[in-house]
């Protein structure tokens, strides 16, 4: 009872001096889509599409919502061999499902524009980066880098994901198969088996850090989905486990 009453005190200084000062932020959120040149207009497309209606999931909405006051602030962008990732949707706090459907709005308004033909990954997480330093205060920081190569030029990912304005971040990953939807299942496993491998030694880092698999851009939307509710849930449940119940206990 004196730990539970304890870190509901503490979660309850966390929103008051949230409200005297600036809102709480629960998680700052950066995606980072790959558009180098192995995607095409039409997997651009899905890509696009398949966030948009990751972020329309119920689920997806709940656990966006989950903490009245401490919402989660996002950020898209995309990155591709260039040294000029782009800014998709500016940072927006989501408080509601109106700020939800104002996100994906502008991802469907959304043009594509030509970008150089390599994957220079270490560029893409670096622009996350600062865009994530952007959001000072927050909680918890999570960068996504979604790809459906390695990195083949630019700076290497492996060593900027370790650099200062990176120390508190968690990266994941979402991979996806460039196999055609036909493709045999088993060269799709063996393709995702090694990018995967490639992710978890060069790419991702930090508590609870992950790569999620899509089998191909048109299972992006189903793959986003679910990386998003491990992310959100994560801090999510953390808190509801330390909060008391209707009769005031653990």
């Amino acid at each position: 009872m004196v730990k539970t009453a304890l870190l509901s005190a503490i979660f309850a200084a966390f929103l008051t001096a949230g409200s005297a000062q600036a809102e709480t932020c629960r998680q700052a959120l950066a995606l980072g889509l790959d558009v180098s040149g192995s995607v095409d207009a039409r997997e651009w497309q899905l890509q696009i599409e398949g966030l948009a209606r990751a972020l329309a999931s119920p689920e997806v909405t709940r656990a966006f919502l989950a903490v009245e006051g401490a919402p989660v602030w996002i950020t898209v962008y995309e990155w591709a061999g260039d040294a000029s990732p782009r800014d998709l949707v500016p940072w927006i706090a989501v408080r509601n499902q109106e700020d939800l459907h104002q996100v994906q709005t502008k991802l469907r308004s959304l043009t594509r524009v030509p970008h150089g033909p390599g994957t220079a990954m270490g560029e893409g997480i670096r622009f996350g980066g600062a865009r994530l330093s952007e959001r000072p205060g927050c909680w918890r920081y999570t960068l996504d880098i979604s790809a459906d190569g390695r990195s083949n030029m630019g700076p290497r990912p492996e060593r900027v994901r370790f650099e200062p304005n990176l120390s508190d971040v968690t990266i994941n990953g979402l991979i996806v198969s460039t196999g055609s939807d036909t493709a045999d299942a088993a060269a799709v496993t063996r393709e995702l088996d090694g990018l995967e491998r490639y992710f978890r030694g060069a790419v991702i880092k930090g508590y609870g850090a992950f790569v999620e698999r899509a089998g191909s851009y048109h299972d992006y939307d189903r793959a986003m989905t679910r990386k998003l509710l491990k992310e959100l849930q994560t801090l999510t449940i953390g808190w509801s486990d330390i909060l008391p119940d209707q009769n005031g206990q653990n």
